[in-house]
């Protein structure tokens, strides 16, 4: 981008800072509740129809505050309700709703209308292009079988793999080994190609050594161990954390350096109580939201 952007000092934006920039960063500026989209191409849509609204952000001021702003509308966008209306507020109402100048919120929006994710059209406003995609959930349904069909539907790369000494942040996993062999995946959507996450599994290597390459391009690592190798899983345990995206996962992904993502760590445990798998996924933020289902036995 070439358009200058406002920074500051400190850490976050407070009331005052945003109320000093003429604007509140409440979503009370915006609609409140979302209407169904019209049925008609959103170029045509009346300019009556009520607007999207998006979440509210809280400002970090140490970084280019268009960015965050673009970040958080985008993940809005792709996250919306099915019902959501295609319309987006004003550039005047949206840089209300955020705390920032109306030259911020055009370079915000500038970068998603580059993305395909919005229109603008004069007089007429801007809109949500349909075939955004909203965020396809990461569900932990608490059985082998669930996480299996979870990571089932993508095309896969293995990006490399190979013995290394264990790592540090993984010796607690894996105390009797002094190495690990490590499996390196890049997952694409079926359908449109485009990267969705990207996998890194620590294997302990006597069940490594039973790995068939070609199997892990056609289905999960879960499924392998479990199916084809013949590990008795006991238990996975799932946890999944916001980031982001360092230089190596925004390259993969295709993803803004920085960018948030969902990082998913899944420890796989055999019949003896023994870690025979560490998953570490990077997910899309913008493609993937965390959902947890619990079930009273």
């Amino acid at each position: 981008m070439t358009d200058s952007h406002e920074t500051a000092t400190g850490e976050f934006a407070t009331r005052e800072d945003v109320d000093a920039r003429g604007g509140s960063a409440s979503a009370s500026a915006l609609p409140s509740a979302p209407s169904p989209a019209p049925s008609s191409a959103p170029s045509h849509a009346p300019s009556s129809a009520p607007s999207f609204a998006p979440d509210s952000l809280v400002l970090n001021r140490k970084l280019p505050l268009w960015y965050q702003v673009s970040q958080s509308l985008r993940a809005s966008i792709l996250g919306r309700p099915q019902d959501a209306s295609l319309r987006l507020p004003t550039e005047e109402q949206l840089a209300t709703h955020y705390g920032v100048s109306v030259l911020t919120m055009r370079q915000a929006l500038k970068e998603l209308e580059t993305e395909g994710l919005i229109s603008r059209h004069r007089r007429r406003g801007t809109f949500i292009e349909p075939r955004a995609r909203r965020a396809t959930p990461v569900r932990l349904l608490g059985s082998v079988d669930a996480i299996v069909a979870q990571q089932s539907g993508d095309a896969t790369t293995v990006l490399g793999h190979g013995a290394v000494p264990v790592p540090g942040d993984l010796a607690e996993f894996f105390p009797d080994c002094g190495e690990v062999v490590s499996f390196r995946r890049l997952r694409r959507d079926g359908e449109s190609g485009e990267p969705t996450n990207w996998a890194e599994n620590a294997v302990r290597p006597e069940v490594a050594a039973r790995i068939d390459l070609t199997d892990l391009e056609r289905w999960p690592m879960t499924k392998v161990l479990h199916d084809i190798v013949g590990v008795k899983i006991s238990r996975i345990t799932d946890t999944v954390e916001a980031r982001l995206a360092d230089p190596v996962t925004a390259d993969l992904l295709q993803v803004p350096l920085l960018s948030p993502i969902l990082h998913y760590t899944g420890v796989t445990y055999d019949e003896k109580g023994r870690v025979v798998d560490v998953a570490r996924i990077r997910y899309r933020g913008d493609r993937f939201s965390f959902s947890l289902t619990v079930e009273a036995r």
